[in-house]
């Protein structure tokens, strides 16, 4: 039976594996650890880090894995530099599976940044901001001067918390009504996220579109030279069965 390993985590990856698994594939879903109470996808589930390229290399070996999907959220480049260095060492194939990113409509008022620092800068103040790239970034934005925070996370971040942070624990996918509520309720006046792509958070993009609102996008960490890439689950499940 053909042993694929998936990087997963998003919900390309679930489908994936359900994909996969219907079609007599054995499928290992790897995931992080740093979410509590992930959704779990169909088949068997690893947690937990590797220990580098050197480790997935290894357990690439032991496992007598054929192909690995990295269908990993697509700012986890660190995962994918490990994955595309283990595959160059193994000779196990990997692909990535990407969703498409956002793109900007009529009407959007964006300014595309390279990192969360470059975000950071870009502020005004003071500024009341929708802060949506997750837990691990807010000391990038805390003691900002004037910068007033609400943070949504799946997750809450490390304490302490500073006083200028309204932490909002919340889980998508999102409604554009909610998203207007919410902008409503605490007068806010710029959106900083990530370019994740993805139809379960659309929604704050279209309330800031028809807010007014500017955001400040951070785009994609840049791919390991010569990583094949797709951008659809058909496309992975295809490739994956050999």
């Amino acid at each position: 039976m053909r042993r694929v390993l998936i990087l997963g985590g998003t919900a390309e990856a679930r489908a994936l594996a359900a994909g996969l698994a219907g079609r007599g594939v054995h499928v290992v879903s790897s995931l992080a650890g740093r979410v509590s109470n992930p959704r779990l996808p169909v088949g068997e589930v690893r947690e937990g880090g590797f220990g580098g390229p050197d480790g997935l290399a290894a357990w690439l070996a032991a496992e007598r894995i054929d192909a690995v999907v990295d269908a990993t959220h697509p700012f986890a480049a660190r995962m994918t530099a490990s994955a595309a260095e283990a595959s160059a060492r193994t000779g196990v194939p990997l692909l990535v599976l990407r969703r498409p990113g956002w793109r900007e409509e009529p009407g959007d008022d964006w300014c595309r940044v390279a990192s969360l620092h470059e975000a950071a800068t870009r502020l005004p103040s003071p500024a009341r901001v929708f802060l949506t790239t997750g837990r691990r970034s807010l000391p990038v934005f805390t003691g900002l001067p004037g910068v007033w925070l609400l943070a949504r996370s799946v997750d809450p971040p490390e304490p302490p918390v500073p006083d200028h942070v309204h932490v909002l624990l919340d889980r998508g996918p999102y409604t554009v009504e909610g998203e207007h509520a919410l902008i409503r309720e605490h007068r806010l006046d710029v959106l900083v996220t990530k370019d994740s792509g993805g139809r379960m958070t659309t929604a704050k993009l279209v309330a800031a579109r028809e807010r007014g609102l500017p955001v400040i996008m951070v785009d994609r960490p840049p791919l390991p030279a010569g990583v094949r890439l797709v951008e659809t689950v058909e496309e992975a499940a295809a490739w994956a069965q050999g």
